[in-house]
């Protein structure tokens, strides 16, 4: 038997959760973007009017104001999307316990064999309805016998709409598609697939897998097994997420960082970002990875191996600053710069002991950190500040900003 998998995308979802408190904005041309004075000037959400005025996810400020000058930004209150997120999950939860969210407003139900369930198709049209009437979003939800049909026919049609994908009709609604639409095909995967002659879903599924294999490896064999609907990959239960394989913070300052000095409170934010998440996650980074990107917006990347795994901040920004003394050569200015904690262990892992670490020391710096973690949490992010931020907090990176947050989990 088949199984019975949908994919929940909620529309728009910054740009409709703004909405709701800002009604009057109906019908308008609106977006949510993010701070143009810190130079995070990208939509990261808009309404179906800006859509159709040429407006895109992802595109500067500037150039989508050109293609729409009558378009409304608001900035990005992420505790409104992450309460309203939370709310459509606790929908979700009332059908399957096998809910993987993919990013913040998509997730995949696993409905195979769930007792109050009719049929997927029935069961996506009572989501969105529900969805509607209580929390006043829309979402559109494909559904299919695997995630990648499901997810394909979430984006089928848009917004508010279900779309079914079956054995029966899978090669007229898919196969017609650009090959880009696939799961996990990017531009550059794009671009290979078109030197092979192969544009569309379709064309995929016809290669010749052997070929795919030579010039791709072992993901265009995957990807032709997606195109032909062979798909077996779980619904993961809702908390059985993968371990991250890495994570990381990276911004953009209001100006070029064109000395040490203006490297410091950047690197310092992003340290605490990166090291707060590792102790969220119970987890020590064994390898710190620093990411430059110059002016010219070429970029570049530097890592080192840790002498020992660790979650404390200043051991994650003196790693940082060893990096970035070694991989650039001031004055070169930086547009933007990122840290990334990789090679990842459990905090419960034992570890090898050596006479010449003070470990006295680095268990005070864990007190510390964990110290200051509880304080910003009863109190705000801003309740607590090192020196290095306090003195030039214009060039801390914005803590709060998930838009900018990576964390990278295993395939």
């Amino acid at each position: 038997m088949d199984r019975v998998i949908l994919h929940s995308d909620i529309n728009a979802c910054y740009a409709n959760i703004e909405l709701l408190f800002a009604p009057e904005l109906r019908g308008k041309p609106m977006a949510v973007g993010g701070d143009q004075e810190r130079r995070h000037g990208i939509i990261l959400s808009k309404t179906e009017e800006a859509k159709r005025a040429g407006v895109k996810t992802g595109m500067a400020l500037w150039e989508a104001r050109r293609a729409c000058p009558e378009l409304i930004v608001l900035p990005p209150r992420f505790e409104r999307y992450l309460y309203f997120t939370r709310e459509v999950q606790k929908i979700y939860a009332g059908y399957t316990d096998r809910r993987e969210p993919f990013g913040l407003d998509e997730s995949w139900l696993d409905l195979t064999g769930c007792v109050a369930v009719r049929d997927g198709e029935s069961a996506a049209q009572e989501i969105r309805r529900r969805v509607k009437s209580e929390l006043g979003l829309t979402v559109s939800v494909g559904v299919s016998w695997n995630k990648v049909f499901a997810k394909l026919g979430s984006d089928y049609r848009k917004p508010d709409a279900v779309t079914a994908i079956g054995r029966e009709n899978y090669r007229e609604l898919v196969w017609p598609m650009p090959v880009g639409e696939l799961l996990f095909v990017g531009r550059a995967t794009s671009r290979r697939l078109a030197e092979l002659g192969i544009r569309t879903i379709g064309e995929l599924a016809a290669a010749d897998r052997g070929l795919l294999r030579l010039r791709l490896g072992r993901p265009g064999e995957m990807l032709h097994d997606f195109a032909c609907g062979r798909d077996s990959t779980p619904v993961r239960r809702s908390g059985d997420a993968p371990p991250p394989k890495s994570v990381g913070n990276g911004t953009t300052p209001p100006r070029d960082l064109r000395c040490r000095a203006d490297a410091v409170p950047v690197l310092t934010s992003l340290a605490e970002s990166v090291g707060r998440r590792l102790r969220g996650l119970e987890l020590l980074a064994g390898a710190v990875t620093l990411e430059l990107r110059s002016a010219e917006l070429e970029w570049r990347s530097h890592g080192m191996r840790l002498a020992h795994p660790t979650d404390c901040d200043m051991e994650l920004f003196d790693a940082a600053m060893a990096l970035l003394a070694e991989a650039h050569r001031w004055p070169l200015p930086l547009r933007s710069v990122s840290i990334r904690a990789e090679e990842l262990v459990s905090a419960a892992e034992p570890e090898q002991l050596d006479v010449f670490t003070d470990y006295r020391a680095r268990e005070a710096h864990r007190r510390l950190d964990c110290a200051i973690d509880s304080l910003r949490g009863r109190f705000g992010r801003e309740s607590v500040l090192r020196g290095a931020v306090f003195a030039s907090r214009e060039m801390a990176a914005p803590p709060d900003q998930e838009e900018y947050t990576f964390v990278r989990r295993l395939a």
